[in-house]
């Protein structure tokens, strides 16, 4: 399949990386930590605005303790919740764990060699994902492919994009980039995701990888692959 576009816009888990390295490699380390970083960075303004939003989402009195916020984030984990301040401090968690050579992104094998020839070939490359922008930049940034960060000239997530299952969010990202939106392509595993990509003028693909949650969706319309090897996105 051959596609022609000026940006390729990517969603991270399930078509970058199996869906387990963020449910189990990253909610595990980041849900033992939460807690500590709270109260190690109360007085940093970014976490004491996420732990008010919680307080407050959480239906919990604004003196409500670490652990009663601790409670309601792990809550939200469990039920996968797409949540801004859970993934403010979880984004802000998982970056020190790639600083310290903690954590380490393993992306799927035709995944770094696709980024790589798409950029040598003059496209521009982004991330949408409902993971925190400090979260993707960390993550890319200690793969099994190196340091891949270079790569990439735009990032997005729920808070400075939107949700992303709506067509607005779509429209923010291309305004953003300054990009006629019929010149991007979207690749997730999600088909709402392309639907609503779709409906803001954008191409999309499908990336129905065997074994993971989304690998035998209905993608409708979208044209779909199985890996990026199937895909070739060239200039238009």
């Amino acid at each position: 399949m051959t596609i022609a576009a000026d940006w390729v816009v990517l969603d991270i888990e399930g078509t970058l990386t199996a869906t387990s390295q963020v449910h189990v490699v990253l909610y595990d380390y980041a849900r033992p930590r939460l807690g500590p970083w709270v109260d190690e960075h109360g007085d940093d303004p970014e976490v004491a605005a996420a732990v008010a939003e919680i307080r407050a989402l959480g239906g919990l009195s604004p003196s409500a303790g670490t652990g009663e916020v601790v409670a309601v984030l792990h809550g939200w984990m469990d039920a996968d919740q797409k949540i801004a301040p859970l993934k403010t401090l979880q984004g802000l968690v998982w970056q020190r764990g790639y600083a310290a050579g903690e954590l380490t992104t393993e992306f799927f094998p035709d995944v770094a060699p696709a980024l790589r020839s798409w950029r040598g070939a003059g496209l521009r490359l982004a991330v949408f994902s409902s993971g925190s922008v400090a979260g993707q930049v960390a993550s890319f940034s200690r793969t099994t492919d190196g340091d891949v960060t270079d790569l990439f000239d735009g990032h997005f997530d729920t808070v400075n994009a939107g949700p992303k299952k709506e067509e607005p969010s779509y429209r923010a990202i291309v305004a953003a980039l300054g990009a006629d939106p019929a010149r991007v392509v979207f690749l997730s595993d999600v088909p709402a995701e392309l639907h609503a990509a779709a409906a803001a003028g954008w191409q999309t693909v499908g990336v129905a990888r065997p074994g993971e949650p989304f690998g035998d969706a209905d993608f409708g319309p979208h044209r779909t692959v199985a890996t990026f090897e199937e895909l070739a996105v060239v200039m238009a």
